[in-house]
């Protein structure tokens, strides 16, 4: 008998690559996406109990073709089933249904990816529609990623997914012609689907594990394929610079560590190693895009030797020059940390009070966090204790939750107010 978390988490590095072979095989998302859960649920109650089979990708792949199948047959009409049927299989396949023929081993995890990044949809609805497909995240987390609503993902998801269905386009793998175009997507959801492992939004923990290795083993790939991008060489380079701090950031109750503190001891020396050649390579190629320059940043941050000899000035001039490029509200945050690390935080504080009014940033506990360090470090303890309160009503991460309301009682316990 298998353990039913051993399972869970086999099956959860399952799912892509199935619904990838899926999708590739018969060109129908909604309905392969329908297949594959059950093909998991199905999964999660007879591995247990029988044992996990020696082909588990395979097993997933033939449950969810044949129930793909019946789903189809109950939709259309026997015409138009056997029209599609006809149309769905494979060059030299022959007769044999698809579900009675034994899957390819190879891990459709990135094609899937590709596809996700249909021409007929917008970037944002792509990347929406991937982190759902490919990361498995929930359509909660998608929106805080996107810092949107929840019900507004909800309707970005489902109009993606009725986009792809009405273009006409064939939801299949690019032609190499157009690879190149839909790269941009495919990396910003890979930063994303990292962003989620690595800080996760909500739960009991701090980071995802399991994501954050999932989005670098998948930027390893697109690294792999294209290996002359300088930007997928920057992604991959910022991941591993990051998560090398990744086993240093919680204490021994799970509770967040600031980098200031942290052991650096326990950074990972081969993560980092790795991140600084990958980053060093791509930015002597030519002018720098943001997954370099916030990889540029990271590297700064990992070769200090302590907190203090952080070189917080090049950190500010480097984002920057990132905002000249991105309009991103967080970095824009980050770079006003990095003034107030470099000139003291009143010269940020005026900074963080402008981004307030960035739609973008409301309810989001990170402005409120960023606020009440700089007010911490002016000496307004008073503020900073309300601020940090403030931030922890916003957080939805219980471990950070807890981090804050422990910053605000500290404050107020030494005068910072009730």
């Amino acid at each position: 008998m298998a353990d039913e978390t051993e399972t869970e988490d086999l099956l959860r590095s399952l799912a892509p690559q199935v619904l990838g072979a899926l999708v590739r095989r018969y060109g129908n998302f909604d309905i392969a996406e329908d297949a594959v859960q059950e093909a998991l649920l199905a999964a999660s109650v007879r591995w247990p109990r029988d044992g996990v089979p020696e082909r588990p990708r395979g097993w997933l792949v033939t449950v969810a073709s044949r129930r793909l199948t019946d789903l189809l047959r109950a939709e259309q009409a026997r015409r138009r089933r056997e029209d599609a049927v006809a149309r769905w299989e494979l060059p030299g396949s022959g007769t044999a249904p698809a579900a009675d023929r034994p899957p390819p081993d190879a891990d459709d995890t990135l094609l899937l990816l590709f596809m996700c990044c249909h021409p007929s949809l917008s970037t944002a609805s792509q990347i929406a529609l991937s982190l759902r497909a490919v990361g498995g995240l929930s359509t909660a987390e998608i929106a805080r990623a996107f810092l949107v609503p929840e019900a507004t993902m909800t309707r970005r998801i489902s109009r993606a997914k009725r986009g792809v269905k009405e273009s006409g386009i064939p939801f299949a793998p690019p032609p190499p012609g157009e690879r190149a175009q839909r790269l941009g997507a495919v990396l910003h959801v890979l930063y994303l689907i990292f962003n989620e492992g690595y800080a996760a939004t909500a739960g009991p923990g701090l980071h995802r594990a399991d994501l954050a290795a999932e989005a670098i083993r998948l930027a390893r790939t697109v690294h792999r394929l294209l290996p002359d991008d300088a930007e997928a060489a920057g992604l991959l380079a910022l991941m591993l610079l990051t998560d090398a701090r990744r086993d240093a950031r919680t204490g021994p109750g799970g509770e967040p560590v600031p980098m200031a503190e942290q052991d650096r001891s326990r950074w990972n020396a081969a993560y980092i190693a790795e991140g600084v050649a990958l980053v060093s390579a791509a930015l002597s190629r030519g002018t720098p895009g943001p997954y370099q320059l916030q990889a540029a940043i990271s590297a700064l941050h990992d070769e200090a030797p302590t907190a203090e000899q952080t070189d917080w000035p090049q950190i500010a001039a480097l984002y920057e020059l990132l905002l000249r490029i991105s309009d991103n509200p967080v970095a824009a945050l980050n770079h006003a940390v990095a003034l107030a690390m470099a000139h003291g935080a009143e010269a940020a504080l005026p900074r963080v009070d402008a981004l307030a009014a960035d739609p973008r940033l409301a309810g989001d506990h990170r402005l409120h966090t960023v606020r009440a360090h700089l007010l911490e470090m002016s000496g307004d303890t008073a503020a900073a204790a309300t601020a940090y309160r403030t931030a922890a009503d916003r957080a939805h991460s219980l471990p950070r939750r807890r981090y804050l309301n422990a910053r605000a009682a500290r404050l107020a316990g030494e005068g910072g107010g009730a």
